[in-house]
């Protein structure tokens, strides 16, 4: 019998992804046997926050996963009909649709003060290995790994509306694909 897919799900609004989305897929990928890991963005963010266009996030995605070898890819699961956008019917349907899979979650310390706000955070325990990684400026018992880079897809852009651009801070292939579509109010390049 062929042992069972392990699958980390990365979730977020990804508005625009940055370093620290791929510093911590890096991170899981290297150190928590996982086969596999899968950045989610948002169909709609649960909380009611504007972001750019779903097919624009999930193309800066696309954009950090050609800089692995494979092992990381993208998940348009969120823009199934009928999903809300809270990681338990997400993570629902994908236990349904791919059996074979064993499923993690990989979430920031800094949003422990959330869960509470969560639905059925219970049932995500069920269905998943929750794994915390520790965030900088986020400390919190039990986290995995050293504090993760001090970097978060708000400050992008506000470094964006100021015209300076985050080029440490945001893969290049995500940056470009932002510019060329004139996304965060950068100028379109031809």
């Amino acid at each position: 019998m062929r042992p069972a897919v392990q699958v980390a799900l990365l979730g977020g609004s990804f508005n625009p992804p940055h370093v620290g989305h791929l510093m911590a897929a890096t991170y899981v990928h290297a150190t928590q046997a996982v086969d596999e890991v899968w950045l989610m963005p948002s169909w709609q963010h649960p909380f009611g926050k504007q972001m750019e266009p779903f097919e624009h996030r999930v193309a800066m995605c696309e954009a950090l996963c050609a800089e692995t070898s494979g092992w990381l890819k993208t998940s348009r699961i969120e823009q199934e009909p009928g999903l809300s956008g809270r990681t338990v019917d997400t993570l629902t349907l994908l236990v349904a649709r791919h059996p074979d899979i064993r499923w993690s979650i990989i979430i920031g310390s800094d949003i422990l003060r959330d869960l509470p706000h969560w639905k059925d955070f219970h049932r995500i325990e069920e269905l998943s290995r929750v794994m915390v990684l520790n965030r900088a400026g986020y400390p919190a018992p039990n986290t995995l790994g050293p504090p993760l880079a001090e970097v978060s897809s708000s400050l992008i852009r506000d470094l964006l509306a100021r015209g300076e651009a985050p080029s440490d801070l945001v893969p290049a292939r995500a940056i470009a694909y932002a510019r060329e579509h004139g996304l965060y109010g950068l100028t379109r390049t031809p």
